[in-house]
């Protein structure tokens, strides 16, 4: 039986093996990896496949409100004072491509429900330092507000995975839980929030 003759490995196919060796080098050496990632990830978002009209809503529960934030300016935010508001709470960090990658639709969120001051957006980053987050979020042109936390963070909400995401009504209840990314600028989450945040008002 004749031998198969062996691929020979040509020039051409070293350059490109080289090129392709270098990006990934400099993604991993520039610490660019979740933003790279995140890119992709940001694609499969805009599919339509995760967005929050998948969510469960209806598993609710009483939240734990007895925590406390810093915000970007080291103002210290007592989170019961929110009590009565609906809560958008997302946990996060610049190192993570799934949070890096729904963050744009967050950013939409919140401008959508600009003028619903009874709604309140707490981005908690896990970030070491504060100062990564908010210079992240700064060269994204994002308008979010950043917050870290101010000792632990209750155990209702340790979930172990970053992006976790949960609304809380102006009841004092978990009405959303959600771990891993989602698109939640979608119109049906839109309603559902607004529509949580004026039950409370005529509540109040």
């Amino acid at each position: 039986m004749k031998k198969p003759k062996k691929a020979k490995v040509t020039r051409r196919d070293i350059i490109e093996l080289t090129v392709i060796v270098s990006i990934f080098a400099i993604i991993y050496l520039t610490g660019a990896q979740a933003e790279v990632f995140g890119k992709v990830q940001q694609v499969f978002l805009e599919t339509g496949i995760v967005s929050a009209s998948e969510l469960d809503e209806s598993s609710v529960f009483t939240a734990d409100l007895n925590f406390k934030v810093t915000d970007r300016d080291g103002n210290i935010i007592d989170v019961n004072t929110l009590k009565g508001k609906t809560i958008f709470m997302n946990i996060w960090a610049t190192w993570c491509p799934p949070c890096v990658a729904e963050m744009p639709n967050i950013n939409g969120l919140k401008k959508k429900l600009a003028d619903y001051d009874d709604i309140v957006f707490l981005m908690i980053s896990e970030d070491r330092e504060m100062e990564t987050a908010i210079k992240w979020v700064d060269k994204k042109g994002f308008d979010l507000p950043i917050h870290q936390m101010v000792g632990r963070l209750p155990n209702m909400y340790e979930t172990g995975y970053v992006p976790s995401t949960f609304v809380i009504s102006p009841k004092g209840e978990v009405v959303v839980r959600h771990t891993g990314m989602a698109n939640y600028n979608t119109r049906r989450f839109r309603k559902f929030l607004i529509k949580l945040t004026e039950e409370g008002v005529q509540r109040n």
